[in-house]
């Protein structure tokens, strides 16, 4: 394999809290081994409009506390098409680009697989996505602030909740994975967790609020991932109220909230040791792979199977959840 000795970087899809930590890492890890860094603006979408400039060690200064991403991102439809990605790798080659860091979610590795494959450039995967929904790591970029920005929002909650003795149906980001509801649910002692992996009836959730309040238990918090397959917060709450009127029910969906804010401690150190390894990677002539860490451990998974495998929420889990609720 060439040496490489260009190297570029971006962030992609869905922005997640320590993504800037993970550019840090990447652009100062690539100077420290004397290589040309450079950023692109917006994702895949300033590849194609030719976005792309030198960064230097001042360029990533007092970012690794900052939430959201100063190279931007965007989604891309052009970019889907082969026709836009040789446009794309013409923009690279101007630059003389010869490694890619893409810190994003599973499409922005189906870029990343694909641009390799076209045209034998190597590319590294950073799981940046709050959802823990990629396989071959333990945990994703982003995952833990946005748990703990929704695990914040739902102790509060808790407490007007309690004032009054009233249930609130909470809903929570995961469109088609569960691990934020799963995880902010157990912090905050939720009575049910709703996920899009496991269907939970809604009838059974009635039935169990109903024997709460003859136990005189009248706070309750139900946890609904957006994805969650009975529907979100909003639907979920009209299928309670209808069985269940005599109890006070209020809705709350967090939203976006949960995509911003300064990561937490372990989303920088995670970030941090991602991009390092990704260059390390690059220099070390592996392409194609995304980094992950495992028991602790650096892992590498390819990027097509990243793309494909997705992590499975443990049934055991919900069980629990269940069982410390009642």
């Amino acid at each position: 394999m060439k040496k490489v000795s260009n190297i570029a970087v971006l962030t992609s899809g869905g922005d997640a809290p320590g993504m800037n930590a993970a550019v840090r890492a990447v652009v100062r890890t690539g100077i420290y081994h004397q290589l040309n860094v450079y950023g692109v603006m917006y994702g895949y979408r300033g590849m194609l409009k030719n976005e792309i400039f030198p960064l230097e060690s001042k360029s990533v200064a007092n970012i690794i506390q900052r939430g959201g991403t100063i190279l931007k991102t965007a989604r891309c439809k052009e970019f889907y098409e082969a026709e836009g990605r040789a446009k794309a790798y013409e923009n690279l080659k101007k630059h003389n680009i010869d490694g890619i860091v893409v810190i994003g979610g599973d499409g922005s590795f189906n870029g990343a697989y694909k641009m390799s494959k076209e045209f034998d450039i190597p590319c590294i995967g950073l799981p940046g996505t709050i959802d823990k929904d990629i396989a071959g790591t333990d945990f994703t970029i982003g995952f833990d602030t946005a748990v703990n920005t929704a695990v914040d929002a739902i102790d509060k909650i808790r407490d007007t909740a309690d004032a009054h003795d009233r249930l609130f149906v909470i809903e929570v980001m995961g469109r088609d994975a569960g691990y934020i509801a799963l995880h902010s649910g157990i912090s905050t002692g939720a009575e049910h967790i709703m996920t899009p992996e496991h269907l939970i009836d809604v009838k059974d959730i009635i039935e169990d609020l109903q024997t709460n309040e003859r136990r005189k238990k009248l706070v309750n918090i139900i946890v609904v991932a957006e994805g969650s397959i009975a529907g979100g917060a909003e639907e979920v709450a009209r299928m309670v109220k209808s069985s269940c009127p005599q109890l006070d029910t209020r809705v709350t969906i967090l939203g976006h909230i949960q995509r911003g804010g300064s990561p937490t401690s372990q989303d920088r150190v995670l970030a941090s040791r991602m991009g390092y390894a990704a260059v390390e990677a690059l220099l070390n002539g592996t392409s194609n792979v995304m980094i992950g860490i495992v028991n602790n451990k650096i892992q590498y998974t390819p990027l097509e199977q990243a793309i494909k495998a997705k992590e499975h929420l443990d049934p055991e889990w919900l069980k629990m959840v269940k069982i410390l609720a009642s």
